[in-house]
């Protein structure tokens, strides 16, 4: 738990008594556009993930170090969703700090909220430093498309995030989640992904086949954008307005 707020916190390795709620996209946006081709009335999804996102996190770390004025309204959607806020560090990309919510929240809210609890309020780290900021690269995730698994192995590496449910060692009841890209990064299968996440949950004892198939599972998607400092420095420079970065497409 992150923090003491109604809708439960987590970082993507963070545990949580907090059950998942079914989610409902919002109620002006439709997710999905008719396609034009005369050759079927196939769907085109409408991405959410622009840019301006982790373009507009950066703004908030640096006016919160700082001690700036709040960033003027950003230019993308402020629709609900949930999401998480990464910050990893470095030519090699370490995790710096990553912290989000199954809560679906609108976005310009959201990602001021995480952009700093992830960066300051990460347990696994100390807060960033000012002289880290050169170094940082932001990624934004939306989380969508979720559906409840037919047991714990119902997902696929790579394209679902997985969030588990399930009883700890004193019978009580923990959850736990991995983002979309952290199986296939590690090189984990799903048995040592499962087995991570139990841990990562504060499960103490063996892990059986029969722990893993009590578990239950719930398999989301997540659309996912990733920009440096430098990507940041070079589009605000080009932007007149600081925190709506119309330069980028």
């Amino acid at each position: 738990m992150v923090t003491k707020r109604k809708d439960k916190r987590y970082s993507n390795t963070t545990s949580s008594s907090n059950a998942l709620r079914p989610l409902r996209p919002p109620a002006n946006h439709t997710g999905w556009e008719a396609s034009n081709s005369t050759t079927g009335c196939c769907a085109i999804k409408k991405p959410i993930i622009v840019k301006e996102m982790p373009f507009y996190c950066f703004e908030v770390l640096l006016n919160h170090i700082y001690r700036l004025e709040p960033p003027r309204v950003p230019c993308f959607t402020n629709d609900p969703y949930p999401l998480f806020v990464t910050w990893k560090i470095g030519k090699d990309k370490k995790l710096r700090g990553c912290i989000g919510t199954f809560s679906a929240l609108n976005l310009h809210q959201g990602l001021r909220e995480y952009s700093i609890s992830s960066a300051f309020k990460d347990s696994r780290f100390n807060s960033v430093s000012a002289e880290e900021i050169p170094k940082l690269h932001c990624s934004v995730s939306i989380l969508t498309d979720f559906e409840e698994a037919r047991h714990c192995l119902d997902w696929e590496i790579g394209v679902n995030g997985i969030r588990i449910e399930f009883y700890n060692d004193k019978g009580h009841r923990k959850t736990a989640t991995y983002l979309p890209e952290v199986a296939k990064e590690q090189g984990w299968t799903k048995v040592e992904t499962i087995d991570s996440l139990l841990r990562k949950g504060g499960f103490k004892g063996h892990i059986s086949n029969e722990v893993r198939h009590r578990i239950k599972l719930t398999r989301y998607r997540s659309e996912k954008m990733t920009v440096s400092y430098d990507e940041f420095m070079r589009t605000r420079n080009r932007c007149q307005t600081p925190g709506c970065h119309n330069t980028v497409t």
